[in-house]
């Protein structure tokens, strides 16, 4: 019997331990991370039992009658280990929709996890969300080079690594965190009119709970900060959560040369090296120069898809 317990810090070391053997989750869904931001998420995650024993946990967030897996991350959705199969997820969905209608909640946002950072198949969840009438209604297109085959560097692209080399460019590793976020600020509100949503502060805390998923690399000009790239280390895969640039990062193609580094650096160790999304509107716009500068390294598509359940007794 499949029955649904709310989370609560005393079962912090349960959930982390399930995280670690799941075959679909990461260090993003340890409660660490999820917690980080909880003064401004109510939580409402969620644990399947299967006569007692943990079978399931859902990240998620509580937004009036609105539950999202999860409100504050990239992804969420159902995390399992091999013992889930497609008529035990339809089970648990069966028990997820009694909990919520029982508990006032009448739709559910679902954030699937991109299959690059899914240790094992993983579907399940998309088959039972289809199951119960689930809709996609989102979909965001990243760009991921598959490193154990890149496709060439554009003619473009290798032209500012070597410029950035001929300038005397510095590469290194860092943990400047306010200097970082100081020139990603500035960019984002020059071209975007926005703020990063991490403070120095979240980052440097989330990097120290997290030392080796999370790292910082700089690149200096004449002395000066021209371009960074906060990298989020998985067990497969290698994710920019953030780049910034300054003008003369441009001029010089310090960035280029930067990203270039990192590829290069894991090309050996993991599978993708992946840029992030390059859609707004839920999907519906495409940034086409965002997304051609990525591709121009080698990135072609993978999707993060949203799924919206309404929950009916």
């Amino acid at each position: 019997m499949i029955t649904i317990e709310k989370y609560s810090s005393e079962k912090c070391k349960i959930w982390d331990e399930f995280v670690k053997k799941s075959k679909n989750g990461t260090f993003m869904l340890m409660r660490a991370y999820v917690d980080y931001h909880a003064d401004r998420f109510t939580d409402f995650s969620l644990l399947f039992f299967d006569d007692g024993k943990l079978l399931a946990l859902l990240p998620a967030s509580l937004h009036g009658n609105e539950v999202r897996s999860h409100g504050g991350l990239t992804y969420g959705g159902i995390l399992t280990n091999t013992s889930m199969k497609a008529t035990k997820m339809l089970n648990c969905f069966d028990v997820l929709k009694e909990y919520l209608i029982e508990n006032g909640i009448t739709k559910l946002v679902y954030k699937k996890i991109p299959y690059i950072y899914e240790h094992y198949p993983s579907d399940e969840d998309v088959y039972a969300l289809f199951r119960n009438g689930a809709q996609l209604y989102r979909r965001d297109i990243s760009s991921t080079i598959y490193l154990p085959n890149i496709v060439k560097l554009s003619n473009g692209k290798r032209g500012h690594v070597v410029k950035a080399q001929k300038n005397g460019v510095e590469l290194s590793e860092s943990v400047d965190f306010d200097s970082f976020i100081e020139l990603e600020n500035s960019v984002l509100l020059a071209q975007h009119q926005k703020m990063a949503v991490h403070t120095a502060d979240e980052l440097r805390k989330l990097q120290t709970s997290f030392p080796d998923n999370i790292k910082l690399h700089l690149a200096h000009y004449q002395g000066e900060l021209v371009a960074g790239i906060l990298i989020y280390i998985y067990d497969t895969v290698v994710h920019t959560q953030y780049m910034a640039a300054s003008e003369i990062s441009r001029e010089i193609g310090a960035l280029d040369y930067l990203i270039k580094n990192l590829i290069d650096k894991y090309q050996t160790t993991k599978t993708y090296f992946d840029f992030g999304i390059s859609t707004e509107d839920d999907g519906m716009y495409l940034n086409e120069g965002l997304i051609s500068q990525k591709q121009e390294f080698g990135a072609r598509g993978v999707l993060y898809d949203f799924y919206a359940w309404e929950i009916q007794p």
